[in-house]
């Protein structure tokens, strides 16, 4: 096959293509080697390729198939990693300068299950510094661009590994879901992507933001690759204090059912709280025509009020930073990364200050103060207390609806996606971009946002139409209920546009 072929074919089809022989690894990943070289110039996905290292991994799964050796079901598929997880004798940054030219003695579990099912890792991938950001802007090497159009944003803080999907630089990628990082993303840059429930699978070896909503998640162009990946890297881990002893849904199963296009039994529940005022015109009609096809297809959908969800930002915006101040107190010029100022006469503090300054970008710096002062003597349980009984207030939303329901579903974000810089000196309405996935985020339920159609940015009309993201959302450990409805409503959306959706890219 063409490497152009190649590189357009889904995470499943090159499986079953490489199984049959048809194609060897050392191919595929040659292919997207190639585009890398030719389009990460302008898209900015990654940040660290090594080229000979996948390659040698690629050799590998075909000397095993070769001799007869049983494989996984996505063994000799490329992958990209977010630069978030720890990769052994790889550099990993995380998108920051304090971390820049570290090369890790051990590797995360996620990852080292990733290359125990047959991965071939093609590199780590651009993101916001330390995951912080809605646009990947932040990272502190190089923006990220949608490859929808190169003057927007791809979303973040996963955009690296969104945009190296949706440009064809890799079939699969891994990023974190923190408050909607991967699901952000996938919506603006038109994938799947899933944040699995969490603890169900391990942040062992994740370099920490927020402890209690770290989730890592796999994006894919499609809901059957997503579901492969996702089996491939969850399950318990020991390591991982937080980590779920139970087994992993059966997300791969779920999807093939869902492939069969009948939701008849499903309860699918429209959340009032997400939409109307603030809400993009294009979005809502995407995402009401992807709620009308839920119901062509057999799903009896009614409205459902969350009334504590509007209080899931300011709740966000004082757990993450307040854990974050914590977690990178770590960075302090002494064990590892970056050290400044260091001429002899300077007191440990001072290097320490100085290495902050340097290391630490806006963004970050930003939130560890506001986290610092959350958690101070005297505002603790005025802010970060009162956040945390927030959270119990949304786990009983969700309760609640779910006693109602299968399944929610909610636009992904507001807004399509919008130019870079056009937010910059705003945090605030950056922030806003979270609004529809921070509540799964708080209460650790899974959610997936897919791909339901194409919508204009108001403020620039007749421009390119922009990806639009449907999310769905299922109780504690039930994410194949995501899977099988997500899959139904990709199969009736790619049959009344006569192809998949990243065909429209593709051609571009």
């Amino acid at each position: 096959m063409a490497p152009s072929e190649l590189i357009h074919l889904s995470a499943a089809d090159l499986a079953a293509r490489l199984a049959a022989g048809d194609v060897t690894s050392v191919e595929v990943t040659q292919a997207h080697l190639d585009q890398i070289s030719a389009v990460d110039d302008t898209i900015g996905s990654f940040l660290h390729v090594d080229g000979a290292k996948a390659l040698a991994q690629a050799a590998t799964v075909d000397e095993d198939r070769a001799a007869g050796k049983a494989l996984g079901p996505l063994a000799g598929v490329p992958i990209g990693l977010k630069d978030v997880f720890v990769t052994r004798g790889t550099p990993t940054t995380a998108g920051s300068k304090i971390l820049e030219g570290w090369t890790p003695p051990y590797e995360s579990t996620v990852s080292a299950r990733a290359l125990a099912a047959g991965l071939v890792v093609l590199g780590k991938t651009n993101m916001d510094e330390f995951a912080m950001g809605s646009t990947n802007e932040n990272s502190a090497y190089k923006p990220v661009r949608n490859p929808w159009n190169h003057d927007r944003i791809p979303g973040g803080s996963s955009g690296g590994s969104a945009s190296a999907v949706a440009s064809f630089e890799t079939p699969l990628s891994l990023g974190t879901d923190t408050g909607g990082s991967v699901r952000q993303p996938a919506a603006m840059c038109g994938l799947v992507g899933m944040k699995p429930t969490y603890g169900s699978n391990s942040r062992y070896g994740v370099i920490a933001f927020s402890s209690s909503l770290d989730t890592p998640g796999p994006f894919g162009r499609t809901v059957m690759d997503t579901a492969l990946l996702h089996e491939a890297i969850s399950g318990y881990d020991p390591c991982d204090s937080t980590s779920i002893d139970a087994p992993v849904p059966g997300v791969v199963a779920a999807a093939r059912k869902g492939a069969n296009g009948d939701l008849t039994g499903v309860r699918v529940g429209v959340v009032r709280e997400l939409g109307g005022d603030g809400y993009e015109t294009g979005v809502m009609s995407a995402f009401e025509a992807g709620v009308q096809t839920l119901r062509d297809l057999g799903a009896t959908v009614t409205e459902v009020s969350c009334p504590h969800f509007s209080y899931s930002l300011p709740a966000y915006y004082l757990i993450a930073p307040s854990e974050a101040s914590s977690n990178l107190a770590r960075f302090d010029s002494v064990r590892y990364g970056l050290r400044v100022g260091d001429d002899g006469e300077a007191s440990l503090e001072e290097v320490m200050s100085m290495t902050r300054e340097a290391g630490f970008g806006a963004e970050v710096k930003r939130r560890i103060i506001l986290g610092a002062y959350a958690l101070s003597s005297g505002y603790y349980d005025a802010y970060y207390g009162q956040a945390q009984k927030v959270r119990t207030l949304l786990a009983r939303d969700f309760t609640a609806a779910f006693e109602q329901v299968d399944v929610l579903v909610s636009p992904t974000t507001p807004t399509v996606a919008y130019p870079i810089g056009a937010k910059v000196n705003d945090p605030l309405a950056m922030y806003q971009g979270d609004l529809c996935t921070l509540p799964a985020s708080l209460v650790g339920v899974p959610a997936m946002s897919l791909p339901v159609g194409l919508a204009e940015d108001p403020a620039d009309s007749g421009g390119t139409p922009l990806p639009v993201g449907l999310q769905i959302m299922a109780p504690t450990m039930a994410d194949d209920r995501c899977y099988r409805v997500g899959a139904a409503l990709e199969g009736a959306l790619d049959a009344s546009r006569g192809a998949p959706f990243l065909a429209e890219l593709a051609i571009r």
